[in-house]
């Protein structure tokens, strides 16, 4: 009787999913002053240097080059993390535990470091994020087996710091350097796009400093981690010079409890946590969407294949928003949160195979990489400076505290499904795309800024 061989393939995306999102990259920017011609007279470098001084460019780059090394170190541990606890023996209980962990120091003190922030400078608040990194990397360089729960918090608190601080030190330095506020649509739409190269980059470099000796390359990320903190901390010293703020505490009560009059706020806040939570969400499930029913594939292939999507739907930005056919911010979001609800709701509806569901995971990164700068040059409309850094911290909250709730049923309980976790996120999208209406239909003075009040 002869016996039936099962062949299990492993599935791997297609060479020329790269080059296609590359060859788009390439031309979305490179092309866009041509198409511009009509509205703008260089594209999103050229008019920077045109439009303001030279004294600028060097401030952008020089902003952006410790930007990416923050997103390094933020990369680095995010994909090395999880294999590591996997070598050393954590079981998936205890993974989970972690994670809940770190999601908890976010909720309780992440969300204070927002207004810690904008009270001390957010130059300093940098400076802590990176002396997290260090120290996590000083600690598993020395300790054979450090502290699982210290270091998810340590990391936890500086992905907080990470998510607020370097935004609000660009808008703030970029208005006390006397530079015009419409040069930060540039560079907004180029921190999405050096993240998520500096994202890639970070897997590149995890890949190389294990390399075949595991044992022996276990150690070198966090060498890599203290490096890059060392670097990341001599650059944010070295760079502007913040004056500290006299203001007390009452002004700042003051000052929050008058915006959160304001309903613009609470629509603009409740767009960027639904946007957090699905992301969030997406990360936590998206390896075992993929994999499930005993399916195969390469995910290490998959993870740069959506941060080039992301890198792509940064570069469309400019196209929408400042080019030839300029659309209104919110008009923008409307369609953008709108299609992230139906991509997730394809994802959590019904099973899908491994080729769909990376065309639909690439189409949500895309669309983040539009959203994200979006939401920024909303805040520099409707949010003070002053007070940016604690808004995006207190917008961040509901959403980690609603990640912590689906953690604890889905990992201890058992009592939620991942396709109902998915499905909630993009109910969330769906009514960030109402938001959106609404702040579009209550901004009648769309453009009447804060800084012009």
């Amino acid at each position: 009787m002869a016996l039936a061989v099962i062949e299990s393939s492993v599935w791997l995306p297609n060479i020329s999913l790269f080059v296609f999102i590359f060859v788009c990259c390439v031309f979305s920017i490179s092309l866009l002053p041509k198409a511009s011609k009509g509205s703008r007279s260089a594209g999103p470098l050229d008019n920077v240097a045109s439009s303001s001084s030279s004294a600028f460019l060097r401030f952008q780059r020089k902003f952006l080059l410790i930007y990416s090394l923050a997103s390094v170190m933020e990369g680095l541990w995010a994909v090395f993390g999880e294999y590591e606890l996997s070598f050393h023996g954590v079981s998936k209980e205890q993974m989970v535990t972690s994670l809940c962990v770190g999601y908890v120091a976010a909720l309780t003190v992440g969300t204070g470091l927002g207004m810690v922030s904008d009270s001390i400078g957010h130059k300093k608040a940098c400076l802590i994020f990176c002396t997290l990194h260090l120290f996590v990397g000083l600690w598993k360089k020395i300790s054979p087996h450090p502290s699982l729960w210290m270091a998810s918090i340590c990391l936890s608190l500086a992905t907080s710091i990470f998510s607020f601080s370097f935004e609000a030190m660009l808008v703030v330095e970029n208005e006390k350097q006397g530079f015009r506020q419409d040069t930060l649509s540039d560079t907004f739409w180029l921190m999405t796009f050096f993240e998520s190269v500096s994202l890639i980059l970070s897997q590149v470099l995890a890949n190389w400093l294990l390399g075949s000796n595991l044992g022996k390359g276990m150690v070198s990320p966090s060498t890599a981690a203290i490096f890059l903190s060392v670097m990341s901390i001599i650059s944010v010293g070295n760079g502007w010079k913040e004056t500290p703020k006299a203001t007390v505490a009452k002004d700042y009560n003051v000052s929050y409890a008058h915006i959160f009059k304001d309903k613009r706020i609470w629509l603009l806040g409740f767009a960027h946590a639904s946007l957090h939570f699905s992301i969030a969400i997406f990360w936590i499930l998206w390896a075992p969407t993929v994999v499930a029913d005993g399916r195969e594939a390469h995910l290490g292939l998959v993870y740069p294949c959506l941060l080039g999507a992301r890198m792509l739907g940064s570069t469309i930005f400019p196209w929408l928003l400042t080019g030839p056919s300029s659309l209104r911010t919110e008009d923008c979001l409307i369609y953008a949160y709108s299609v992230l609800g139906i991509s997730l709701s394809v994802i959590a509806y019904d099973y899908q195979e491994i080729a769909v569901l990376v065309s639909l995971f690439c189409l949500f990164h895309a669309v983040v990489g539009l959203i994200i700068p979006s939401l920024a040059r909303l805040r520099t409309m409707h949010v003070p400076n002053e007070l940016r850094g604690g808004m995006i911290a207190l917008s961040l909250a509901p959403a980690n505290a609603g990640i912590l709730f689906l953690l604890v049923q889905r990992g201890y309980y058992q009592s939620i499904e991942n396709s109902t976790m998915i499905a909630l996120a993009s109910v969330g999208l769906f009514t960030s795309a109402g938001c959106m209406h609404l702040l579009k239909q209550w901004g009648k003075q769309p453009y009447q800024n804060w800084h012009k009040m």
